[in-house]
């Protein structure tokens, strides 16, 4: 008796779409290919999901799932700001999700970026939730990425509607977050209270290596979960993966250590180069010698001329530079390491960041340069434009 409901209702709904179709057809005549996303299509009531496997207009109202997307478990993906873009696009460029059989469930905190995602890729399959719960548990994996340690405790413990909220047995999590390890530890004791596996995979790496998938992921928590992992999703979206051990923190500690000591070196070169102006050299020359030579940095190379040219679009911000610093120091007091070095830059990048009247927080971390000059009395400095 429940297998004939359900086959009459699989009967009337073919009816109801099939109605449709032909309704569409008397106006636009659609091809058979537009006819296959209207079949695939219907309206949601649980979340706002949107697939792009409807191609339409960018005026037109979206609140379309696929049944496909319903029955099967996708790839979650928690966050896209700066990084969190460049790295879901890369599971779908891939053919990692977005497909039929692995849809794309995506949430963020600003929705008109998954709207934007959709656009992005007319023809994948992408579902939009409400909360970060949704997005949990409509997936297998699900991955995160957001920006700051304030903005993830909210977004993973929110009652009802959080990370946590969805998590049940066998349920994943690949946080890529740069947190303080005890928060990495919060939360995989969490999940995996709640029979769900955990991974911490913080990542190597800015808006630029996110978008090219060139993202080095340091990661550390569930080894299955590392190897079920590393060759889809973190190949599509980076260019290594390393596992630090089974021990949630090694892999926060990697990333401290990689950050603190890309900010001292971009706040020595900064200082660098603001001396050569300050005694009438040419930057970019100098910049071009540096290259030539045994400090040749690719770091060096790309943020040189933007520096000089006073361009601080944002990579990679000030302000989360500093808070991956102040980390880095704080780990290296505790754990009784000569850091004098470090602690200076870490200043440098503090004063920066708070320096309201140039408003440097939000720009690329580059910015520091023009803290350099504003702390210098040099000449040059007194004469150059802060932003």
């Amino acid at each position: 008796m429940v297998l004939w409901k359900k086959e009459m209702i699989a009967m009337m709904m073919t009816t109801l779409l099939a109605c449709c179709l032909g309704s569409v057809a008397a106006f636009s005549r659609p091809s058979t290919r537009h006819q296959h996303r209207l079949v695939k299509t219907f309206i949601s009531t649980t979340s706002t999901s949107i697939t792009t496997s409807l191609n339409m207009s960018s005026s037109s109202s979206a609140t379309a799932t696929t049944a496909a997307a319903t029955a099967t478990a996708g790839i979650g993906f928690i966050g896209l700001g700066i990084m969190g873009q460049g790295m879901v696009a890369r599971l779908v460029s891939q053919g990692v999700a977005g497909t039929d059989d692995k849809p794309l469930v995506v949430w963020n905190r600003t929705p008109t970026k998954c709207q934007e995602l959709v656009q992005q890729f007319p023809d994948a399959t992408i579902v939009i939730k409400e909360s970060p719960c949704d997005v949990v548990r409509a997936c297998d994996v699900t991955y995160s990425m957001l920006s700051t340690p304030e903005a993830s405790q909210v977004v993973f413990d929110a009652p009802d509607t959080g990370t946590l909220a969805g998590v049940g047995e066998g349920k994943c999590i690949v946080d890529c977050a740069t947190l303080a390890e005890t928060d990495m530890q919060r939360m995989e004791k969490a999940v995996t209270a709640k029979g769900g596996r955990f991974l911490e995979a913080p990542v190597s790496g800015s808006k630029g290596p996110a978008i090219q998938g060139s993202l080095i992921f340091l990661c550390a928590g569930d080894q299955t979960l590392f190897d079920q992992v590393k060759d889809n999703g973190l190949q599509a979206m980076g260019k290594a993966s390393h596992f630090f051990g089974t021990s949630v923190g090694a892999g926060t500690r990697a990333k401290l250590v990689v950050n603190s000591l890309m900010g001292t070196m971009l706040a020595a070169f900064g200082e660098g180069l603001a001396l050569a102006e300050s005694v009438g050299l040419d930057p970019n020359t100098m910049i071009q010698v540096i290259g030539q030579g045994a400090i040749a940095s690719p770091m060096y190379a790309l943020k040189g001329p933007k520096m000089v040219a006073q361009d601080h679009d944002p990579n990679f911000p000030l302000k989360h530079a500093h808070k991956d610093m102040a980390l880095a120091s704080e780990m290296a007091d505790k754990a009784g390491v000569e850091y004098s070095v470090m602690n200076a830059a870490e200043k440098l990048m503090k004063r920066a960041r708070e320096n309201d009247n140039g408003k440097l927080a939000d720009l690329d971390f580059s910015a520091v340069y023009e803290q350099i000059h504003i702390d210098s009395s040099s000449e040059f400095s007194d004469k150059r434009e802060t932003l």
